[in-house]
């Protein structure tokens, strides 16, 4: 296959080894400068252009894109999906992994086991935050730090208050999370490629330091994942919509704690650590699933016209309730259920035996008026519409 690899730093370990690894296996691999591209959208096709000249085509995409150019970054990869190139990240998945409010808006709604955070604007809403992630100390992060910078442990409600106050004045956005005592110091890093765990190290901090990373200090170490910690990482990283991804996660009592989702992960320390070929992985991957590219699904089935995606919850008293699929009527209502998800499971493509239970979401394609029809009404009094007074706006 013809890979480009996206990256404004062709000498840093992780491209090296990417290229390498994709060389060693008789690919065709160039590291492009995901700065020098133009996006063309002047012709008939979507396009882009390299260095003032139109770009060859490629079978797949690698993007390494660093924070500081998310935007720029991701609307190239936005670009290679259109053209039908395959990417194991999608933009979407990359912007939202980069910042962690939203990240942590998503994990939170699949039953992902995560710190109790808060995020507030108002100065008077700090304290009653800290309270409910369990009061101090607490972990303050920047939503947009990287490697640890950004990262604060404030000890007391006072000082985090001070810290929270200091911030907000600079139009800094924070996250105020509980501080897992169990782990001080100590994390775990899962490589996720695919639908499984290729990897995974402990990180450890130096001395004081109740931070990790390895840009900190801290020391790695291989380690055996649970499954429980494997499923945890890979589910996380599919919620993201990342098929690349290094997973963070605290040991909490009661199990993995998820604490980010890192869709350009360096591979130098887990690589080192754990003396495996987590680049080969990488790239094995991608040319397997090379003829697959990535589609926007809502996009795609939402041009016809009165068709569209929906999810349809089926309530405890609806009638769905003790059907099979294949008895539920849905069909003949022109609506296909594509998948349902049940608790922390996921039934692709659900055979019409499958029995629907309360609580089932149902991710359908189909008509929008028949779906629509299905969603119970919330009751709403209507309220009788008064006269103007004879003053509409008051004086004083």
């Amino acid at each position: 296959m013809k890979l480009a690899i996206l990256s404004r730093a062709p000498q840093a370990y992780s491209t090296q080894r990417l290229r390498a690894a994709a060389q060693q296996r008789g690919h065709r691999v160039k590291v492009l400068d995901t700065l020098r591209f133009a996006i063309d959208l002047s012709g008939p096709e979507p396009d882009l252009q390299y260095r003032g000249r139109l770009l060859s085509d490629y079978d797949a995409v690698l993007p390494r894109i660093g924070n500081s150019i998310t935007y720029f970054g991701t609307a190239v990869v936005r670009q290679f999906e259109q053209m039908d190139v395959y990417t194991p990240n999608t933009a979407n998945g990359i912007t939202n992994s980069r910042d962690k409010l939203r990240a942590t808006q998503i994990l939170s709604r699949h039953n992902i086991g995560m710190p109790a955070t808060a995020f507030v604007h108002s100065r008077a809403d700090v304290r009653l935050a800290i309270e409910r992630v369990g009061g101090a100390p607490v972990v303050i992060k920047l939503l947009e730090g990287t490697q640890g910078i950004g990262v604060i442990l404030a000890p007391e409600v006072k000082i985090a208050e001070a810290i929270i106050e200091t911030l907000h004045s600079t139009k800094q956005n924070v996250l105020i999370q509980s501080f897992i005592s169990e782990s001080r110091g100590r994390d775990i890093r899962a490589l996720v490629v695919g639908d499984r765990v290729v990897a995974a190290m402990r990180r450890v901090a130096s001395g004081d330091e109740f931070r990790s990373n390895v840009h900190r200090g801290g020391t790695v170490e291989p380690v055996e994942l649970t499954p429980e910690f494997e499923q945890a990482a890979v589910r996380s990283a599919q919620i993201m919509g990342l098929r690349v991804a290094g997973v963070d996660m605290l040991e909490g009592n009661e199990g993995p704690l998820v604490m980010e989702v890192n869709s350009s992960p360096g591979l130098e320390g887990i690589e080192r650590a754990t003396g495996l070929d987590v680049a080969g992985a990488i790239i094995d991957f991608i040319d397997n699933q090379v003829a697959f590219p990535e589609i926007d699904v809502r996009q795609r089935l939402s041009v016809s016209t009165g068709y569209g995606v929906a999810e349809l919850l089926v309530h405890a008293n609806a009638d769905l309730v003790g059907k099979r699929v294949g008895d539920s009527g849905l069909g003949e209502r022109d609506i296909t259920v594509l998948t349902l998800h049940r608790g922390t499971s996921v039934i692709p493509n659900p055979r019409s035996g499958v029995e629907l239970e309360a609580g089932d979401r149902l991710l359908c394609f189909g008509k929008l008026e028949e779906m629509r029809s299905m969603i119970p009404e919330r009751r709403r009094r209507r309220t009788k519409v008064r006269k103007l007074p004879k003053e509409p706006i008051p004086e004083g």
